[in-house]
């Protein structure tokens, strides 16, 4: 039988293990990206192992989540991160130059190679046929510093396209379409790898598109293969050099397949309060909309907005709709902007942006009280957005709704425009920085908010402590650390945002928690879902939580909970989990030797006087990062293996 594309890919890299479903493995990774919410403390990180320069073959920093200057917070993590990057040897995309996921699609994403990002959607650059992981900053600062990437291989499931789109219908209701099929829980332990005839009818940026959005899906990641149409758009952006063609063998195998008839779908728009709550437009035309938005690393493409742009022509927003638009990336701005649509788009009374993450990471551009808002984003979940009703569509769906006001059917505007794509996009580097030539000479500038890493000792050998929370299914990082303008400058400041750990769920939260020396939370299904935050294990445990029991757990809030030492265990009878109350005392002897000796833990609940189990699925390696309270500690002992100071 022959390889998939992800089996060759990871063939090529693989360091340790084999490419069996659920069997940990490690490759090595090429390149890194970080982001200013994320890359302060992995550069912290990075620091703490010292090394005088990233081992990638590419690493960059990327401002694209919070660049208000309310005071100084952030323009000091900004300098900080720019002054860091000069010394070891990262580029830095300033902050304006977009968002990160777009710029590296750009700029820098090779077809074949494996990138590690500190962002959950990482993906977007498997739309050029690269295995693109988002993770927490941790993993990625051991990456940087030239240590293998360890996972569990996942499952690879084949995405079959065939036909083609109708018009007005938008590789946005691909997406649509597989999280409405499986839900966010459907790509668990899975990589998504697109196939079939109708992969050609699509370019980089629509493929981009659907990768970029299949972390909603829960999944590892997703990837198309390498072709002539990213020939194509490499060499619009002066770097087919990089281009190889990479698809699956004819006779691959795969654990699963979908079929999708492109020429079946309809636009569809994801309801409030999930991603997966996706229903066609027919069933929702006519819903009242007082803010739209174009925008995120899912939608802000030179197609997209042009898409935009050729509908508003001659055309005015409607007079109740306040209607934003965030270009993806410098060079986005100034393609669209010599096709003449920053004319049309202020002339229609659109309100333009600057390149970044803005309203999708909670960062302004929150809709009024009892306004519907419909967005091209990635997410709609209400602790983010403060419980406002959130739409997300296809930027075609957004600009029919901007225009009259009411979610609408973009195929009543007419025939599809035509969309001029450029034989060269706007190419202009210089507000990417590279690293310096002198790294002895450069200072790193440390504002007063930078605080040192917080750390933890090595496990205890009895956990106790008190049900501190109890929460149900789908509980994701926002509702454990939330993102916004008031919390997202403390990224760099552990013990201040910790004062906001479950803010969303329950403000006493942190207070309780030192109260109490820490204790515990129990979760339900998919707890952690979306972000790759690490501060959302990080701030919790700087609270002293221990261990988190659920039914199950997202991969990458599972992998941020190990690498700070708190475990997360899954309920065996997920009915034990309904005898358990907010308050109960709990305890597990012997954790260590438990843990060691199989699968299975034994825990007391001392409150009712009864005792019930729960299961890990740790591998070895795991087992000793937790022994020693993280894997910053336990990295001193890696650093031995894959570290050779200059």
């Amino acid at each position: 039988m022959g390889r998939n594309l992800v089996q060759k890919i990871f063939e090529a890299h693989l360091v340790e293990g084999e490419l069996t479903p659920g069997r940990e493995i490690a490759v090595t990774v090429d390149q890194t990206l970080t982001q200013d919410a994320t890359g302060t403390m992995a550069s912290l990180q990075f620091e703490a192992v010292g090394i005088p320069k990233v081992r990638t073959k590419l690493s960059v920093s990327y401002v694209d989540h919070n660049m208000l200057q309310e005071d100084f917070k952030n323009m000091d993590d900004h300098l900080f991160l720019q002054t860091f990057a000069a010394k070891y040897g990262i580029y830095f995309s300033k902050p304006g130059n977009g968002i990160c996921h777009q710029v590296h699609l750009e700029r820098f994403a090779v077809p074949g190679q494996i990138l590690l990002g500190s962002d959950s959607h990482t993906p977007t650059s498997g739309g050029m046929g690269m295995i693109a992981i988002g993770v927490g900053g941790l993993d990625v600062a051991l990456a940087m510093a030239g240590a293998p990437f360890y996972l569990k291989m996942p499952k690879v499931v084949s995405v079959r396209l065939s036909g083609s789109l109708q018009p007005w219908v938008a590789a946005k209701d691909i997406i649509l379409e597989l999280l409405r099929r499986l839900t966010v829980k459907g790509g668990l332990g899975k990589i998504f790898e697109y196939g079939g005839e109708g992969v050609k009818s699509l370019t980089v940026p629509e493929q981009a598109t659907i990768t970029n959005m299949g972390a909603e899906l829960g999944a590892t990641t997703s990837l198309f293969p390498s072709d002539e149409r990213t020939r194509a758009y490499l060499k619009a952006q002066g770097r087919e050099e990089v281009w190889k063609p990479l698809q699956a063998d004819p006779d691959a195998g795969y654990d699963e397949v979908i079929e999708i008839d492109l020429s079946t779908l309809e636009p569809m728009v994801a309801c409030p309060p999930s991603p997966d709550n996706v229903r066609p437009i027919r069933e929702v035309e006519g819903t009242p909309i007082g803010q739209v938005i174009v925008g995120s690393c899912t939608n802000s493409s030179y197609r997209d907005l042009m898409v935009v742009a050729k509908v508003l022509e001659d055309k005015k927003v409607h007079p109740m709709v306040s209607f934003h638009i965030n270009p993806g990336s410098r060079q986005v701005y100034e393609t669209v902007a010599r096709k003449g649509a920053l004319t049309t788009f202020i002339a229609a009374g659109a309100r333009l942006s600057e390149s970044g993450c803005l309203g999708c990471i909670g960062m302004g551009q929150a809709p009024g009280s009892g306004v519907n808002s419909l967005r091209t984003f990635n997410r709609n979940w209400p602790a983010r957005y403060g419980g406002s009703q959130i739409f997300l569509a296809s930027p075609e769906v957004a600009v029919a709704t901007a225009i009259t006001g009411a979610i609408a059917d973009p195929r009543k505007l007419g025939p599809f425009p035509k969309i001029p794509w450029p034989r060269r996009f706007a190419l202009d580097d210089s507000a990417i920085l590279p690293p310096s030539s002198e790294p002895e000479r450069v200072e790193i500038h440390r504002g007063p908010n930078i605080k040192p890493l917080p750390t933890r000792g090595s496990m205890e050998q009895h956990l106790e402590g008190e049900v501190l929370l109890k929460v149900g299914d789908d509980i994701s990082t926002d509702h454990i650390m939330p993102a916004g303008s008031k919390i997202l400058p403390l990224r760099s400041n552990i013990p201040a945002m910790a004062e906001y750990v479950f803010e969303p769920v329950d403000p006493t939260f942190p207070r309780r928690a030192k109260e109490k020396g820490g204790g515990f939370v129990v979760g339900g299904v998919n707890y952690g879902q979306g972000s790759s935050r690490e501060h959302a294990a990080l701030a919790p445990m700087d609270l002293g939580l221990k261990a988190v029991l659920a039914r199950t757990f997202a991969r990458i809030h599972r992998a941020n909970l190990i690498n700070f030492g708190i475990l997360p265990l899954s309920f065996v009878d997920e009915q034990d989990s309904d005898r358990i109350e907010q308050g109960d005392r709990l305890a597990i002897e012997g954790v260590l030797e438990q843990v060691r000796a199989g699968t299975i833990l034994v825990v007391k609940n001392l409150t009712k006087g009864i005792t019930f189990q729960v299961r890990h699925d740790f591998t070895p390696r795991e087992i000793e990062i937790l022994a020693a309270g993280g894997r910053l500690n336990h990295a001193r002992k890696e650093a031995e293996a894959f570290v050779q100071v200059d």
